[in-house]
């Protein structure tokens, strides 16, 4: 099985200017696919941007199946490409941060609310999801999706790791000074999991926030294959289903959990 190449947008679009970005995004997945990429990966909240009023929010959320769902699913068909991308997704009359993930054919094949909202901006903004390992099938990889703070809990990425995950997409809105995350926590992740995780940032000042990019693709033997800047940049990685299986054979940490041990964490 070839190794799915990922391309990793580090970008904060246009503040609350959704047809923007999405003309953005056009862009990319045609930069993408012409560099032999499968999947786009896009930031935390990238369709709207970030820092939002809260009252501007309720009136950019869409549902899942809504108008930019429909766009962005025609521009993963025309470009051949999967898209995950970041938007406010209005449902049963509140707002969830929330992850798309849509296929080469432009059919929707996941859509993951965040679980643990960061801070009082997100937890005035947005409900909390409830389902915490969202996957889909894409070339051969099982992918799962969470987005930003959520990878900061160990168990979260546990349970992914339980499920089967292969490779791990997490759109973000990582800020000053907590790039160490990028840096260092995400690596981690990836060697303790067995598994490829795409930490995909956006970048620069927007509204009271500092992004401060250094999106990666973190491999399952703790190796960072690809790492961005801090400015606006599209990166590529490349997830090996071989090194994957390879990793997993040599590391035993997953072997050797002792879950009985581990009932207190519950």
């Amino acid at each position: 099985m070839p190794p799915l190449r990922t391309a990793l947008l580090q970008s904060s679009g246009v503040l609350g200017d959704t047809a923007e970005n999405l003309k953005a995004l056009d862009e990319a997945a045609a930069r993408a696919a012409q560099s032999g990429a499968g999947l786009l990966v896009t930031s935390e909240m990238f369709l709207t941007g970030y820092a939002l009023d809260l009252q501007d929010i309720p009136g950019l959320a869409e549902p899942a199946d809504g108008a930019c769902a429909r766009a962005i699913g025609e521009i993963a068909r025309r470009h051949g490409i999967a898209v995950l991308y970041g938007y406010p997704e209005g449902a049963d009359g509140v707002v969830y941060n929330a992850a798309q993930l849509i296929g080469p054919d432009g059919a929707a094949l996941a859509n993951y609310r965040k679980t643990h909202l960061f801070g009082c901006f997100e937890q005035d903004a947005f409900t909390p999801g409830d389902t915490p390992v969202v996957q889909a099938d894409l070339n051969g990889l099982r992918i799962g999706i969470m987005i930003c703070y959520d990878v900061e809990f160990p168990e979260n990425v546990r349970a992914h790791a339980l499920a089967g995950t292969d490779l791990l997409l997490v759109p973000t809105a990582q800020m000053h000074p907590f790039q160490f995350v990028a840096e260092q926590l995400v690596p981690v992740r990836a060697f303790e999991n067995q598994m490829y995780i795409a930490y995909v940032n956006r970048t620069g000042p927007e509204g009271e926030f500092e992004f401060v990019g250094l999106s990666c693709l973190a491999s399952p033997d703790g190796v960072t294959r690809t790492r961005a800047g801090r400015g606006e940049e599209l990166v590529f990685g490349e997830a090996d289903p071989e090194l994957l299986s390879a990793s997993r054979e040599n590391n035993p940490y997953l072997r050797d959990r002792r879950p009985g041990l581990y009932a207190s964490l519950v």
